[in-house]
Order: C-alpha cells, then sequence, then structure tokens
C-alpha cells in the first residue's frame, strides 16, 4: 500500500501563485511516476502534469509554460509550482503516483478568485 499527502492548496488572486506538495509513503516502487490531476465543478478529472523518477515530464496544454513539476526522489515527493493561475484552474488538485498500482491522495482545493 502507498499514502499519499498532499499540502499546499488555498485561494489565491488571479495572476497569483501557490506551490502544491505532495508526500508518498509506503511500499513504492523505484521507478515510479508521480503527477498531479485536477477535477473543476462539474467536470471529469484531468491530467495536469506528471513526472518519471528519471525527470521526464508531461504537461496539459493548458498549463504549459505557467506551471511546473518537479520531484525528489530521495524524500518521494513531487511538487507542482503555479504561477499565472487563472480562474479556469479553479480545482479540486489530487496528487497520484503509478507505483505497482494507481494510488490517489484526498485532493487539495485551488480557488483562483479576486
Amino acid at each position: 500500500q502507498v499514502q499519499l499527502m498532499e499540502s499546499g492548496g488555498g485561494l489565491v488572486q488571479p495572476g497569483g501563485s501557490l506551490r502544491l506538495s505532495c508526500a508518498a509513503s509506503g511500499n513504492i516502487f523505484r521507478f515510479n511516476t508521480m503527477g498531479w490531476y485536477r477535477q473543476p465543478p462539474g467536470k471529469q478529472r484531468e491530467l495536469v502534469a506528471s513526472i518519471t523518477f528519471s525527470g521526464y515530464t508531461n504537461y496539459a496544454d493548458s498549463v504549459k509554460g505557467r506551471f511546473a513539476i518537479g520531484r525528489d526522489n530521495a524524500k518521494n515527493t513531487v511538487y507542482l509550482q503555479m504561477n499565472s493561475l487563472k480562474p479556469e484552474d479553479t480545482a479540486n488538485y489530487y496528487c497520484n503516483i503509478k507505483s505497482g498500482g494507481d494510488y490517489w491522495g484526498q485532493g487539495t482545493q485551488v480557488t483562483v478568485s479576486s
């Protein structure tokens, strides 16, 4: 089993920044992929960004150039730096790890509003 603990959500004005963090613990395979998904109100969950153990990244087109994903393999932690936030970025953000299975965090709310 793998557990994920997220932090860093909140309320921010348009154009502002937030940083999300997610720490994984438990039975984690070394060569895993970690990522962030989001689910806006009334919509399906979608991929925001992912990063492999070796550092290969993948981003949704809607966040390219504004968001940056990174990880610390020694701490089994993944980060999401979100800049130039827009109201349409408002969603519940979920941490994910693919490590012998698909594991999810509880989610952290990000609200972008003036």
